[in-house]
């Protein structure tokens, strides 16, 4: 009998990778910050759940940081630092506040690191993009998450990009809803619990 994998740290409910990315601190405007990109191997977990690298590739990079685990180190602080560049810039979109300039500039500079690793491929006569050798970057997850920012900021969906109404939490999300007046990251857990919340202060008001 095999033995059941634990339940995973991260949610998806961003609707785009980057605003996923994003949301990989739980309770971030709190007094408790809860870091979920812990180390490395919490990265590469994230990446493949995510759908930005593949299974294959993710084995390989572990394999990579036995080798070298102050490489691996380096990566984590590269990748949380592009992670919260990626919150700055998209809590500011979702406000209707100016982008910070330093963000968008390290931003860039991940974009362009990442479009260093893309290459047109040309199979039945289409033309696709894809990754060269990520299985051999440790930091590959981060190329399509930074493409993905980049192409949010500049696409129609731009205008729909929402921060979580709680007062802890401030997950970022795209409001796909007919009416666009989406206020929770997830219903079920920050809509519910501020439901709670509001129904206990009436309680106690009454």
């Amino acid at each position: 009998m095999s033995t059941p994998r634990p339940k995973s740290p991260f949610e998806f409910t961003g609707g785009n990778p980057c605003l996923d990315f994003a949301d990989t601190v739980d309770d971030r405007i709190s007094d408790h910050p809860r870091e979920l990109l812990t180390d490395y191997g919490r990265l590469l977990q994230w990446g493949e759940e995510a759908g930005v690298i593949t299974a294959r590739t993710a084995e390989r990079l572990r394999h990579l940081t036995s080798e070298a685990p102050g490489n691996a180190l380096i990566t984590l602080r590269t990748s949380i630092r592009l992670r919260d560049t990626i919150y700055d810039i998209f809590s500011a979109v979702a406000q209707r506040r100016a982008i910070p300039s330093t963000a968008l500039a390290i931003l860039n500079k991940a974009v362009r690191q990442a479009a260093r690793h893309t290459q047109l491929v040309n199979a039945n006569r289409r033309f696709t993009r894809e990754w060269i050798e990520p299985e051999s970057n440790l930091d590959s997850m981060l190329w399509p998450v930074s493409r993905a920012a980049a192409e949010l900021l500049i696409g129609e969906e731009i205008g729909y990009v929402r921060q979580c109404a709680s007062e802890t939490c401030s997950w970022l999300f795209l409001d796909k809803t007919k009416n666009h007046r989406r206020r929770w990251c997830d219903m079920k857990s920050c809509g519910n619990r501020d439901k709670a919340r509001r129904y206990y202060q009436r309680q106690k008001a009454g």
